[in-house]
């Protein structure tokens, strides 16, 4: 009992410094927004409004939709849209043409994660060296330079791994929260009043008499339910109980408390709305506020980076990218990977986001529609999952996601007034993104087709190989085939070049499922095909780790034994040549080949050893 309650504790304050940073970081700039803009004039009654909205918001997208409602929806254990996208998927596969319409939308939302990826580093350590400005005017022209030089020595620490700083995440962002809940306290205990704001009425007083404001200000307000989405993300990593006992016992307490004090203090002094975050703290203690807030976005921002590269990884098993180069940074968990390409895109464009907008201010004008658009596509995703996955009554599946779509769909209206101001940005990136997925999984497409139509059946050639066999020579081959039954372009050059044939041979055919664990009893199904060949799957979720080597290792006692030693791996490496009339835009045909040929080799992606690897190259019109 002991070690299960010390495991909890454990587990719990990881999700505080992984899951909650993004949005412990929210207090930095999100009360600023609301009241800078100009829209809401200082009464009391509309200080109280606002604050209610704040508390309620929090509560309805956060409390009830992700902690009580979407964590639920765990596909064997994981969560996240990838996830959410498969448990979809496959609820509704007898109905083709909606389980199309739902794929297309849940990799948007995936693309969505990548321009939100953009602006949260950017938005969040910008918003935390701005509190130079509120120490000494004069340091206003660090702040842009002393930003970049941050997010460059974050990026550049990644391909070390978080082994080592990640024990001090959670210490760390607790700290945090304990920082912004005294702050908080500090000035609620002058204006104690401000607490009656936890009632709905005002919130609801404020949206009766103030419509058309309560409308503009939702775009700002959603910047207090960023990082809502890690919510449901980081769930195979820290399992429900530990998110929401970090949710209800810390996160959620000090961020009302925060966000009360801000409403005091600005009751009491309506100029701190230049930066209440960093009015409220005594002048002595500005300056170790502003390190312990550029730490918090740093952990923040690690844990989307950290988020980009398992994302990106999931997204390649499903076949909606290419094969990215993909290092392991732990010899213990081999979740940590580091992904050279994804690092340095995702820094190029937070690069461009500092220098194109200047100041947290006109980022945030460019947040809050790739997060809306993302809350907006779950709940979509979750009804369908609750309705023919769970099978719970129509009514009561509309009646649990209904209000919810309501609600995310006022959000992300409010947020496309922000279109024009920067909110393009985001959804430049995300549309991008969409267009290498959709471009890469047609283009797939094509080519198994057309690598079927001129395929030769498997079994009719063995039988007329072994007519008048060739020369049979010690060892094991293993042919690297994409179609099962069909003979792979590498067997066919090994035997016209070398015009030999190894004593046995394996036909592999690697298959990544929609879900996001395979266990090693389900990772492979082998046929006999005679004359010592064999015909192999091997099945992976898009969370395991590909080593087919160790796969091919349970074949033993099944009739074929491998040694490695003597084991060889073939694989056609093939250059893709766009031709006119292919079913796919010539750029788009294009933009496949050039993807194809620098996609990284199956070699390193299956981690087969480079020195029995042998590559057959062809040449594929499509």
């Amino acid at each position: 009992m002991v070690t299960s309650k010390t495991t909890l504790r454990a587990l719990t304050l990881g999700a505080i410094g992984v899951v909650y940073g993004d949005i412990g970081t929210s207090v930095l700039y999100a009360v600023k927004e609301v009241f800078g803009a100009g829209h809401v004039p200082f009464t009391t009654d509309n200080v109280m409004g606002v604050l209610s909205i704040f508390f309620w918001t929090l509560t309805v997208i956060i409390s009830l939709k992700y902690v009580s409602l979407v964590l639920r929806a765990d596909n064997n254990g994981e969560g996240g849209l990838v996830a959410m996208l498969a448990l979809a998927s496959q609820s509704v596969v007898d109905k083709p043409k909606l389980r199309r319409v739902l794929l297309y939308v849940g990799i948007f939302g995936t693309c969505l994660f990548y321009g939100d990826g953009v602006i949260t580093p950017a938005v969040s350590v910008l918003s935390a060296v701005e509190g130079l400005e509120v120490v000494s005017p004069a340091l206003k022209k660090a702040v842009i330079p002393l930003t970049l030089v941050i997010l460059f020595a974050l990026f550049f620490v990644q391909k070390r791994g978080t082994a080592d700083i990640g024990k001090f995440f959670g210490p760390i962002t607790l700290l945090w929260f304990a920082t912004i809940a005294v702050l908080g306290v500090s000035h609620i205990w002058h204006n104690p009043e401000i607490l009656w704001a936890l009632s709905p009425h005002y919130a609801l007083g404020f949206a009766w008499s103030n419509p058309m404001i309560t409308f503009l200000i939702l775009g700002a307000v959603v910047l207090c339910v960023t990082g809502g989405e890690a919510l449901y993300a980081d769930m195979g990593h820290f399992g429900k109980k530990p998110i929401r006992l970090a949710w209800f016992t810390v996160v959620m307490p000090a961020l009302t408390l925060n966000y009360f004090g801000q409403g005091a203090l600005l009751l009491s002094d309506p100029s701190a709305v230049k930066n209440p975050f960093y009015n409220m703290a005594p002048d002595w203690a500005l300056l170790p506020l502003v390190g312990l807030a550029t730490l918090a976005t740093v952990i923040a921002s690690q844990a989307l980076i950290t988020g980009a590269f398992s994302v990106t990884k999931q997204v390649i098993q499903l076949g909606y990218l290419p094969r990215f180069q993909v290092l392991h940074t732990s010899v213990k968990d081999t979740g940590q990977i580091y992904m050279p390409f994804v690092n340095w895109g995702l820094f190029v464009m937070i690069v461009l986001a500092v220098v194109l907008f200047k100041s947290s201010s006109n980022l945030a004008a460019a947040y809050g529609i790739a997060v809306t658009l993302d809350m907006l596509i779950t709940t979509v995703l979750t009804f369908f999952v609750i309705r023919y996955a769970w099978h719970y009554p129509l009514l009561l599946c509309l009646a649990a996601t209904g209000a919810f779509f309501v609600v995310d769909m006022a959000f992300f209206t409010s947020n496309m007034l922000k279109l024009v101001d920067g909110g393009w940005f985001p959804l430049l990136i995300a549309g991008g993104i969409y267009t290498i997925m959709l471009t890469w999984k047609d283009g797939r497409r094509l080519l198994k087709a057309k690598i079927k139509a001129e395929a030769i059946d498997l079994t009719s050639f063995l039988e007329a190989v072994f007519v008048s066999p060739p020369t049979r020579v010690p060892g094991t081959a293993v042919f690297l085939t994409a179609e099962t039954g069909t003979v792979p372009n590498a067997m066919l050059h090994n035997l016209k070049h070398n015009k030999v044939l190894h004593e046995t041979n394996l036909f592999v055919t690697v298959v990544s499922q929609e879900v996001p664990w395979i266990g090693l009893d389900k990772r492979l199904a082998i046929e006999s095909l005679g004359h010592d060949c064999w015909q192999v799957i091997v099945n992976y979720g898009f969370k395991n780790d590909p080593d087919l080597p160790k796969a091919l290792q349970s074949i033993k006692g099944r009739g074929c034994d491998l040694d490695p030693m003597t084991t060889s791996y073939f694989l056609s490496r093939d250059t893709v040549t766009p031709t006119l009339g292919s079913g796919m835009a010539p750029w788009r045909e294009k933009l496949f080949a050039q993807m194809h040929l620098n996609a990284s080799g199956a070699a390193g992606f299956l981690n087969l050893p480079s020195n029995a690897v042998v590559e057959l190259g062809s040449k594929i019109e499509i």
